[in-house]
C-alpha cells in the first residue's frame, strides 16, 4: 500500500480529494448553466434564418424578440431580411457574451442574462406562445442553478487555497 506522502494522513488526503471533486462539480454546474445562453443565442439566429427563408418551422428555444423583428422584416421585403439578420445577430451576440462571462463565473453575467431572458419570456407571453414561455421558464431555472454554483465554487476554492499554498520557511 502506498503512503499518502510526507506529513499527510489518509484522512487529510481524502478530505482534499473530496473538496476537489466538489469544486469540479460546482464548475460543471456553472458551465452547464452558462451554456444555456449560448444555446439561446445560436438557436435564435437559426430561427431568424428559417423564418426569413419561409421554412415555416422554428425552435421554441430562441428569443421572442427575434420573432418580433422577423415579422417586421418580412413586411419590409428583401431589405428587411438583411436588417433582421443584423438586429437578431446583435441580440444573439449579447447572449454569446453572457455565455462567455458566465462560464468564467461572473455573477453579473448570470443576473443580467436572466433579467433579459425573463423580459423576453414576457414577449412570448404577449404572443400567447405558451410552449415557448414554458421553455423560457425551464431555461431560466437551469441558468439560475448555474448561477448558484458560483457561490459553491468560490467556497470550495477558498477551502482549497490553504492546501495549495506554497511552503513557508519558519
Amino acid at each position: 500500500m502506498a503512503s499518502p506522502g510526507v506529513g499527510l494522513s489518509n484522512n487529510t488526503q481524502s478530505s482534499i480529494t473530496n473538496l476537489v471533486e466538489q469544486k469540479l462539480r460546482a464548475e460543471r454546474a456553472v458551465k452547464a448553466g452558462a451554456s444555456w445562453f449560448l444555446m439561446v443565442g445560436v438557436l435564435s439566429l437559426v430561427n431568424s434564418v428559417l423564418s426569413m427563408s419561409g421554412a415555416g418551422i422554428r425552435f421554441i428555444f430562441g428569443l421572442g424578440i427575434a420573432q418580433f423583428v422577423d415579422a417586421l422584416a418580412r413586411q419590409a421585403g428583401q431589405s428587411g431580411f438583411a436588417l433582421s439578420l443584423i438586429i437578431n445577430g446583435c441580440a444573439a451576440g449579447v447572449f454569446v457574451l453572457f455565455w462567455n462571462f458566465a462560464r468564467k463565473g461572473e455573477h453579473w453575467a448570470f443576473l443580467v442574462g436572466i433579467g433579459l431572458y425573463a423580459m423576453d419570456a414576457l414577449v412570448m407571453l404577449m404572443s400567447h406562445d405558451i410552449l415557448a414561455v414554458a421553455f423560457h421558464g425551464y431555461a431560466l431555472y437551469r441558468i439560475y442553478r448555474g448561477m448558484n454554483g458560483i457561490r459553491a465554487l468560490k467556497q470550495f476554492e477558498s477551502q482549497l487555497q490553504p492546501a495549495g499554498a506554497p511552503i513557508q520557511p519558519r
